[in-house]
C-alpha cells in the first residue's frame, strides 16, 4: 500500500474513533503549498450528516491527529479544510522505499488481461507522418498497462487484404506479364524476382491512380482480389512476397520510434473467421436485407443522433471493411480471455467503431464481461496548422521526418561528441518526436515544430534527456570519486520538500493517466519534477558539498529522480543517450 493510502487509513481510523464514520479519507495534494502539502476536504460533507459546523467537525479532526508523526503541523481553513504538511521524516522514508524499489510507485495492482490494436499501416504504402499517433499512442498506452499490473497483448492489424493489393497485382502483371506467379501452370516454385520496398512505394500509387481513372482496370484489379482472396497460387505467392517485402521496411522504421507489437497480423488474418463469424450471425438472426446489402441495425432508442446500421456484405457482394473488425473481435475474444479491448485509431472514426462495438454488442459475440474502448486521438498537423506536408506538397513520409529531426538534434550536439554522434542524435531525434506527440491530450490536434520541440530549454524531450544525461554524469563522477550514496538522510532545502512530495503525488498521476488513456499527465508531471530538480541543482555544489549526510542526501535524491525519469520515459518509449 502506498505510504499516502497508509496515512489516509490512520486518520480515517481516529476519524471513527472520534465518532465519525466515513467510508474513506482522501487527502488532495494542496493547490495552496504555503498552508500545507496536502489537504482534507470531507468535513463539509460531514457537517450535514452530523449537522454541525463543519470548522467544528475540521478542529475535532486536527486536534485528534495533530500528534502524528507523519506530519509535521495540521492547520484548518476556513470554511473546513483540514490542511497537513508532511514531516521530512515521511518523506525521507518514502523516498528511501522508493530508492530500492522504483517500480512501487506505478504497480497499481490492476489485474486485467487488455488487447490493444494500433498501428495500422498498410502493407505496400509509405508510412507517413499520419501513421505516428496511433502507433506511439499505442505502445505508451501498452508499457503504461503493463506498468499498473495489466498483462497486454498488442496487434498491428495490417491493411494487407482488400482491392488495393488487386491493384498493385495488377500493375506488377501489367509489367511483367511473363513471370511465373501469372502463369497457369505455376505450381507454388520459388520465383526470381527482386520486388524492393523502393518498388512498392512507386508501384501503390501508380497503380491505384490508375485503376481510379479506368472502370475496366478497377474491374480487373476487383476480379484479382476476389481470386486472391480465394487463394489463387500465382496471386498469393506474390501477395506474400509483396506483405513480407512490405512489412520488413515497417518493422524498421517502428524499431526506430521503439515501437513493436506481440502480433503482426492483418485483415487477412481475420478473414480466416468470416465464414464462422457469418454462419453464427446468421445464427443470431441479425441480420438485415437493405438496399442489396447485407447490414445489422445498431440504432438504439437513446440516440440523439442518426447511426446507420453496419454493413457487413455491400450490394456488389464484397465484404466491408466492418465486416472484417467485426471478425478481428471474433479471433481476439475466441483465442484469448479478455478483460477489455482498447483501439486507438483517429477519432474521425468512432463512428466506425460505434456500429461496429455495438455490432459485436448485439450478437454476444462480446460478452457483457468484456469492455470494447475506443481511443481516439487528434491529428498532427505542420506548424501551420495545417496538414504535415513535404516541399512538393505530398504526404511526407515517416522516415523522413525522422531524418530532418535527427539532422537538427545533431546540429545541436556538442562537437566533442564525433563517435556514434549520428545515433545519439537519432535517439534524441525520437524522444523530441514522441514527446511532442504525446505530451498533448490524446484528443487534441496539435502542430508539430521542429526547432519548438527540439529546444534544449523548452517543454521538450531533449530537455528531459539533456537533464538525465547530466544526472547520470553527476552520479558516474560520485562512484568515481568513491561517494556512497544509498539512501537519503537528510532534507535541507526547499526544493528537496518540492521534489519528494511531487513523488509522493506520482501515483495518482499514473492511475490518472490509466484511466483517461492518455499520457499528457505523464509528460506534464516528467517536465515539472525534472525542472524543479534543476533548480535545485543550480542552487546547490553537489559534488563539492562538505557535510557528508547533506552530500549523500543530494546524490540519493539525484539517483532518485534519475530513476524515476528513466522509468517514466521508458514507458513513453524514449531511451537516454549517455552524453549529449
Amino acid at each position: 500500500m502506498h505510504k499516502i493510502e497508509i496515512l489516509e487509513q490512520k486518520i480515517k481510523n481516529k476519524m471513527q474513533e472520534i465518532g465519525y464514520l466515513v467510508e474513506d479519507c482522501l487527502l488532495n495534494p494542496s493547490n495552496r503549498p504555503d498552508l500545507g502539502d496536502y489537504q482534507y476536504n470531507g468535513a463539509m460533507s460531514l457537517a450535514k450528516t452530523y449537522h454541525d459546523n463543519p470548522m467544528n467537525i475540521a478542529t475535532k479532526i486536527k486536534d485528534s491527529i495533530k500528534d502524528f508523526n507523519e506530519l509535521k503541523s495540521v492547520s484548518v481553513a476556513n470554511p473546513g479544510f483540514i490542511n497537513i504538511k508532511l514531516s521530512d521524516e515521511f518523506l525521507i522514508e518514502f523516498a528511501n522505499e522508493t530508492l530500492k524499489d522504483i517500480t512501487s510507485n506505478y504497480n497499481l495492482g490492476i489485474n486485467k488481461t487488455i488487447f490493444l490494436d494500433y498501428g495500422g499501416p498498410n502493407v505496400a504504402k509509405v508510412l507517413h507522418v499520419g501513421h505516428l499517433r496511433s502507433a506511439n499512442i499505442g505502445q505508451a498506452l501498452n508499457n503504461l498497462c503493463k506498468a499498473v499490473g495489466c498483462t497486454t497483448i498488442s496487434d498491428i492489424h495490417l491493411g494487407d487484404w482488400g482491392r488495393p493489393m488487386g491493384m498493385v497485382i495488377l500493375e506488377i502483371k501489367t509489367r511483367y506479364p511473363n513471370l511465373a506467379y501469372f502463369q497457369d501452370n505455376y505450381n507454388g516454385e520459388d520465383v526470381d524476382f527482386n520486388l524492393t520496398n523502393e518498388d512498392l512505394l512507386e508501384l501503390y500509387p501508380t497503380a491505384t491512380t490508375k485503376a481510379k481513372e479506368n472502370e475496366s482496370i478497377m474491374e480487373e484489379a476487383r476480379k484479382i482480389n476476389l481470386e486472391l482472396q480465394n487463394k489463387h497460387k500465382g496471386y498469393y505467392a506474390l501477395w506474400q512476397k509483396i506483405v513480407k517485402v512490405s512489412v520488413d521496411e515497417i518493422k524498421k522504421i517502428y524499431q526506430d520510434l521503439n515501437v513493436d507489437f506481440d502480433l503482426w497480423e492483418g485483415e487477412s488474418d481475420n478473414s480466416l473467421y468470416m465464414d464462422e463469424l457469418f454462419n453464427y450471425l446468421y445464427g443470431k438472426n441479425i441480420i438485415e436485407k437493405s438496399n442489396g446489402a447485407e447490414v445489422i441495425n445498431v440504432l438504439e432508442e437513446t440516440d440523439n443522433k442518426e447511426i446507420p446500421p453496419l454493413i457487413l456484405v455491400k450490394s456488389n457482394g464484397a465484404i466491408s471493411y466492418e465486416a472484417t473488425d467485426l471478425a478481428a473481435i471474433w479471433e481476439r475474444v475466441h483465442k484469448y480471455k479478455l478483460d477489455e479491448i482498447w483501439y486507438i485509431v483517429d477519432k474521425r472514426q468512432e463512428l466506425h467503431f460505434t456500429q461496429v462495438f455495438r455490432a459485436a454488442q448485439k450478437s454476444d459475440i462480446v460478452k457483457e464481461n468484456t469492455k470494447l474502448i475506443f481511443n481516439g486521438f487528434g491529428t498532427m498537423n505542420g506548424p501551420d496548422g495545417k496538414p504535415f506536408k513535404t516541399r512538393d506538397g505530398g504526404v511526407m513520409p515517416l522516415k523522413d521526418l525522422l531524418d530532418s529531426v535527427t539532422k537538427v538534434c545533431s546540429k545541436r550536439l556538442m562537437e566533442s561528441i564525433q563517435e556514434n554522434r549520428n545515433e545519439i542524435a537519432k535517439t534524441i531525434a525520437v524522444a523530441a518526436i514522441k514527446y511532442a506527440d504525446l505530451l498533448p491530450n490524446r484528443t487534441t490536434d496539435y502542430n508539430f515544430d521542429i526547432e519548438k520541440f527540439t529546444d534544449l530549454n523548452g517543454k521538450t524531450g531533449t530537455y528531459l534527456l539533456y537533464s538525465c544525461v547530466r544526472m547520470n554524469s553527476l552520479l558516474k563522477k560520485a562512484i568515481e570519486q568513491q561517494n556512497n550514496f544509498k539512501d537519503i538522510k537528510t532534507l535541507t532545502t526547499e526544493n528537496e520538500r518540492k521534489i519528494l512530495l511531487a513523488m509522493l503525488d506520482l501515483k495518482r498521476i499514473i492511475k490518472r493517466s490509466f484511466e483517461n488513456r492518455s499520457l499528457n499527465e505523464i509528460c506534464e508531471y516528467l517536465y515539472k519534477i525534472t525542472n524543479i530538480y534543476n533548480n535545485f541543482y543550480a542552487e546547490n555544489k553537489v559534488l563539492t558539498e562538505e557535510n557528508a549526510n547533506i552530500k549523500t542526501s543530494w546524490l540519493a535524491l539525484t539517483k532518485l529522480i534519475y530513476d524515476n525519469n528513466k522509468y517514466l520515459l521508458n514507458i513513453l518509449g524514449i531511451n537516454i543517450p549517455e552524453k549529449m
